[in-house]
């Protein structure tokens, strides 16, 4: 089985790495199989009609991930009509999931092809499982409510308060990504975590700056976006249940004069805001206790910025 894709291997070595297999495997483990099953949440890695990344958030009652065997992921969940996601999944698409319970810092990643979809979910047939470590995970001692959505807001640029104000205070964020066309079985759809001080993300007019900091070496997500520079993110406000999707161009610096601002950083990322959706109340999830990562408070300390004027 193939680990890495050509963008993949590249990423690594314009970062001076050259990692292997790294424990990538073409099934899932007992363990990533029972964790999966006990998550209330799931996030997911899809492309709209267009092919542009969306990131989206799953919820249920613990159960609702289920996997009846090794290369087997049944999800008991759809997006939401308000959801852009909502609609587009497709039998044969790529699709990229992300586990991970913030309570305990642990993370499990499953990539493959939607097998099958009917009006109660779908199902994923698996390429790639594999653990992550628990660096830059916040920690929370989540609870549940009742989710009461409110209109959503859609834009094209980044002239939201509510948007900024999200991003701006934000220590936790999820990017979408995917391979370019042709990139072989090591290819396809990925969704991925990025946490760090509140301001790590930075704002600059439709423009966001991103720190990139060490890492597990796979490269997954800017090696999808050397090849495919457009992606999603999404941020959750814990407290509230606020989410912001974004969809955006990605510019990747390698040399490490972007990462200077940031220290702890190796490289930096810009994000170009195309479109976006804020949607109050659409997660269900609530966490107010934090408790950082020790690998976050290595990093640079960054109070939460003022939302620049529109």
């Amino acid at each position: 089985m193939e680990a890495f894709h050509s963008d993949e291997l590249t990423a690594q070595t314009l970062a001076g790495f050259n990692v292997r297999s790294g424990g990538i495997r073409n099934f899932m483990l007992d363990q990533h199989r029972s964790f999966f099953a006990a998550l209330p949440h799931l996030l997911v890695a899809t492309a709209d009609a267009d092919g542009w990344p969306l990131a989206t958030l799953l919820e249920g009652d613990p159960g609702f991930v289920d996997s009846p065997d090794p290369v087997t992921l049944q999800v008991r969940a759809l997006p939401h009509p308000d959801d852009p996601a909502a609609g587009v999944l497709r039998i044969g698409d790529d699709l990229g999931i992300l586990g991970i319970e913030l309570p305990t810092r642990r993370r499990n990643r499953a990539n493959g092809v939607l097998a099958n979809l009917d009006a109660l979910g779908f199902t994923v047939s698996v390429r790639q499982s594999f653990g992550n470590c628990p660096q830059y995970i916040q920690r929370r001692d989540l609870s549940r409510t009742e989710v009461a959505p409110g209109p959503v807001r859609t834009f094209d640029r980044l002239a939201d308060d509510d948007a900024k104000a999200l991003i701006a205070k934000a220590d936790t964020f999820f990017v979408a990504s995917r391979s370019r066309a042709g990139a072989g079985a090591a290819g396809g759809a990925d969704v991925s975590h990025r946490g760090g001080r509140p301001g790590f993300v930075r704002i600059q007019g439709d423009e966001l700056s991103i720190p990139d900091f060490r890492g597990n070496r796979f490269f997954n997500t800017l090696g999808n976006l050397i090849g495919e520079p457009r992606a999603s993110l999404l941020f959750v406000d814990f407290q509230t249940g606020n989410v912001l999707q974004l969809q955006g161009l990605v510019t990747i610096h390698w040399d490490g004069a972007a990462a200077k601002e940031y220290p702890g950083a190796e490289r930096a990322w810009n994000f170009s805001v195309r479109r976006g959706w804020y949607r109050p109340g659409a997660a269900a999830m609530r966490g107010m206790s934090v408790d950082y990562a020790p690998t976050t408070l290595r990093t640079g300390t960054w109070a939460p910025q003022p939302v620049p004027a529109p």
